[in-house]
């Protein structure tokens, strides 16, 4: 059984304001949010991890180079998330598992611990669920999605995500408790700070 990890990280982070600031670059615990999401999840027993790229690629996969991670670049970040599940979904390494944690980059309170625990759920199940983290009963990020739905994912458009092909997948979902983290992400300045994060500014050293 193998899991492949694709991280979402192509996005304009266009709640930011006018500051200029990535919230991918915002500093937690003294390491880049981007590269903390990533070095997390090379941590887990995923076979894979394919971060996809969009918007100040340049800046993202110098921050990466070190890493052993694929980087995919995602051409049409500003159509929204939807390119971004094809380009990483793309990736010959994430067609060859058996299935594909999606992540995205924005969500600090993810742990190495939570993904081993859905990757563990999505074996128990046979690797024909799809496997969802939940906070507090509540379905949240991030998802396992099996090979099969590799098709549908192709065909999405627009700013969607996973969870209108959940919906119509006809697949059995199970929701995995993971507290709180499964609902954090941070979209804006006080998202970031509410998080323990500290903000960059453009002209800021990382």
């Amino acid at each position: 059984m193998t899991v492949a990890i694709v991280i979402l990280a192509a996005g304009m982070s266009s709640r930011m304001g006018n500051s200029g600031a990535h919230k991918l670059l915002a500093n937690f615990g003294g390491v880049p949010l981007l590269r903390k999401t990533v070095l997390m999840a090379v941590a887990t027993s995923a076979v894979s991890v394919t971060v996809v790229l969009g918007h100040r690629h340049d800046e993202m996969q110098e921050m990466l180079s070190d890493l052993d991670v694929q980087t995919v670049i995602n051409p049409d970040y500003a159509s929204g998330m939807a390119s971004s599940f094809i380009a990483g979904f793309s990736s010959t390494k994430v067609q060859s598992a058996d299935g594909v944690l999606v992540l995205l980059a924005d969500m600090p309170g993810i742990t190495s611990n939570h993904l081993n625990t859905l990757i563990a759920a999505f074996e128990k199940a046979g690797q024909v669920a799809i496997i969802r983290a939940a906070a507090d009963g509540k379905p949240g990020n991030p998802v396992i999605l099996p090979r099969s739905l590799s098709n549908d994912v192709a065909h999405l458009q627009g700013d969607i995500g996973a969870r209108h092909l959940i919906k119509q997948s006809g697949l059995p979902i199970i929701d995995v408790e993971i507290g709180p983290a499964a609902a954090i992400d941070v979209d804006t300045p006080d998202d970031i700070a509410a998080a323990g994060g500290i903000l960059q500014s453009p002209h800021t050293p990382m």
